[in-house]
């Protein structure tokens, strides 16, 4: 064979290896977005209808003590009449004009995106108990339209609330002395964190309420905890 018959021969089979590397190229990279897209649909699978993640349960924190306070009715709330109940804690007063406001937006958010037939309630305490009556505490739901039954205003008296708030839910609650006020309305400082308990009585969860997908993260962990046997 001649040098120029070999030249283009060469130049064939050249190409030819090319293309079939070119083609195996396209073969791995088409394996590897269906397997990219097999592994998609099955961490996908991994939740169910209601959203939840296929994982282990979530933690028990602590075990909140038993307690005896009034809602915004005039009705007696216990660790008891809570039993097998989920419910989100968090505490308030009605004067406040830091984040009370914007917390109370977040429960009554809440309050609207979880089921009102799930065994889930809301429980919002006070700092400020000799003013937050039921009566104040009744017309402070009706603004945020909390529901009857379902989302619960605490007060009683100050220790009381103190033993629940933070000793029994780990919330700060701290009242404020008068020269480190900044209005006459600024009287406490607390918490501005929700805690989820189950309805044996235990804190399974923490949320801040200045975290943006702290509502996507309480409804997932409402659901993993309405599953538990």
């Amino acid at each position: 064979m001649n040098g120029p018959a070999r030249s283009l021969q060469w130049i064939v089979w050249g190409g030819m290896a090319v293309t079939m590397a070119i083609i195996l190229a396209a073969f791995v990279l088409q394996n590897r977005r269906a397997r990219s897209a097999s592994a998609s649909t099955s961490a996908a699978a991994e939740f169910s209808e209601s959203g939840l993640a296929a994982r282990g349960p979530l933690p028990v924190l602590f075990r909140v003590p038993d307690f005896a306070l009034t809602n915004q009715d005039g009705q007696p709330i216990t660790l008891d009449s809570l039993r097998a109940q989920v419910w989100l804690a968090d505490i308030i007063f009605t004067r406040c004009s830091g984040p009370c406001p914007a917390m109370a937006r977040r429960t009554a958010e809440l309050q609207g995106l979880i089921n009102p037939q799930w065994p889930v309630k809301f429980v919002t305490l006070t700092t400020d108990p000799d003013y937050d009556t039921p009566a104040v505490l009744r017309a402070h739901g009706q603004r945020y339209g909390a529901q009857s039954g379902r989302w619960h205003f605490l007060t009683g008296p100050k220790k009381d609330v103190v033993q629940l708030a933070v000793h029994g839910l780990k919330l700060t609650a701290l009242d404020k002395d008068a020269g480190q006020q900044e209005t006459p309305t600024d009287l406490f400082i607390h918490s501005t964190q929700f805690i989820l308990v189950d309805g044996q009585g235990q804190a399974r969860a923490v949320f801040e309420n200045e975290d943006a997908e702290m509502p996507a993260k309480v409804m997932k962990a409402v659901q993993r905890l309405l599953q538990e046997k």
